[in-house]
């Protein structure tokens, strides 16, 4: 069967307002099958069909899940397609993907990264003033620091200002151990780290300590302010809402694994 994958996904901009700034309408292909669904259970999963045939990501490998209900989940995406195939509100598709392509063979990269952000975690970083925003970070971010510190062993400083200062290397190393290495939950965790800033935030839903709902509003403190002080952006408001179905697909991820 032809790569699915990589003429649908791997060629076309995420977000149309991307394609928009690059000068064109987003090129989607038209939908070609009648019906996605998954198969039963086999060695590499549950596995996402399209009309009885198996879907393969861009690096040739079988798109199947872990678990049947998030198999389901996947075909879900496919089959709520209409005219056109649009990536763009294929989230779960997309990370399955690179789950399968990449943190199935080489996960150390990635966790190594989410390393990174411990290490300059937004949460950590704290205005110094108005009085409005410093309460609004703390009622949003003085939990997750404590739930680090009292259930993880890592206790982070708060930094004021945005000038880059060292963690302790006990707290990072603390915090570190707590990354998931099975690749579908390290690929949540990963995505969610990089949607929100803070790997400290991706760590507290990925261990139930908050829900991917709080960790997106909390992520967002500062935007929000702002946007109370100064009005809306509509096409941040639009890109943000993209932004938060990845959330949620990691959330997804992380539920149903």
């Amino acid at each position: 069967m032809r790569d699915i994958l990589t003429d649908v996904l791997a060629h076309q901009p995420l977000d149309p307002q991307e394609s928009a700034r690059r000068g064109g309408r987003p090129s989607l292909r038209k939908r070609f099958y009648t019906k996605a669904h998954v198969g039963a259970a086999a060695d590499g999963g549950f596995a996402l069909l399209l009309d009885g045939k198996p879907v393969r990501t861009p690096a040739k490998r079988l798109l199947a899940a872990p678990a049947q209900a998030l198999a389901e989940k996947i075909a879900g995406e496919w089959n709520a397609q209409t005219e056109a195939i649009d990536p763009s509100t294929m989230p779960l598709t997309r990370l399955a993907n690179v789950v399968i392509d990449a943190l199935v063979t080489a996960p150390q990269p990635v966790i190594d990264e989410v390393v990174k952000y411990l290490g300059s975690d937004l949460i950590c970083y704290r205005a110094g003033t108005p009085a409005s925003l410093i309460e609004r970070q703390a009622q949003a971010w003085d939990p997750v620091l404590a739930w680090a510190h009292q259930t993880l062993g890592a206790r982070f400083m708060q930094i004021e200002g945005v000038v880059y200062a060292e963690q302790p290397p006990a707290a990072v190393a603390a915090a570190s151990a707590a990354i998931p290495t099975e690749p579908w939950r390290l690929g949540a965790v990963a995505s969610m780290t990089v949607l929100t800033g803070s790997a400290l935030l991706a760590l507290a839903v990925a261990h139930g300590a908050i829900d991917a709902t709080t960790a997106w509003t909390a992520a967002h403190v500062d935007e929000d302010w702002q946007m109370g002080q100064w009005g809306h952006d509509e096409a941040a408001l639009a890109r943000r809402a993209l932004r938060q179905t990845e959330m949620q697909a990691a959330a997804d991820v992380l539920a149903l694994r």
